[in-house]
């Protein structure tokens, strides 16, 4: 429990979410939040495509459902073509929300879980499933996490 006028995790790393990754950790990312926002309105941002497009990317074909695939689309850069082709694996609503995040050869899953706080939602960011020759994609990976979840926070502050 985060003690009144204490900085939430975020704020405490300047508006990025808390970094866990355990040093020398090279298959797996792991970010916290502590939000002072209900689990339905962080929910609504991890789901809402109008919300997902302003702070993660933008987002093609997305049916809330368990086995549906939807497409997320970044400018393209050199050697990727912007695309991130997921499917969820798991969804309780308000909760949990697990997909796969395919990016050409690289096969991860991207899972977020919701936890009520008194001060509102311990929301936890854990990317896994890297390969041992995938160290570039990894840490491609963290900064745009970083970044992403810094874009989350502001997004959660300005959205009613």
């Amino acid at each position: 429990m985060t003690p009144p006028g204490d900085k939430t995790s975020a704020d405490k790393t300047n508006g990025k979410p808390a970094d866990n990754t355990a040093p020398g950790q090279t298959e797996s990312l792991s970010f916290e939040f502590d939000l002072h926002h209900s689990p339905q309105k962080v929910w609504r941002a991890l789901t809402d495509p109008v919300l997902l497009a302003q702070w993660l990317l933008p987002v093609v074909n997305l049916k809330l459902e368990p086995g549906a695939a939807f497409t997320l689309k970044a400018q393209p850069q050199p050697g990727w073509d912007g695309i991130v082709n997921c499917r969820f694996a798991e969804i309780e609503v308000n909760r949990k929300l697990i997909y796969t995040w395919v990016v050409g050869e690289m096969n991860t899953v991207v899972t977020f879980t919701l936890t009520p706080t008194a001060s509102g939602t311990r929301l936890s960011l854990v990317h896994s499933g890297f390969q041992p020759n995938q160290k570039q994609n990894f840490a491609g990976a963290r900064y745009g996490w970083k970044l992403m979840g810094g874009k989350l926070v502001v997004l959660l502050a300005r959205v009613s």
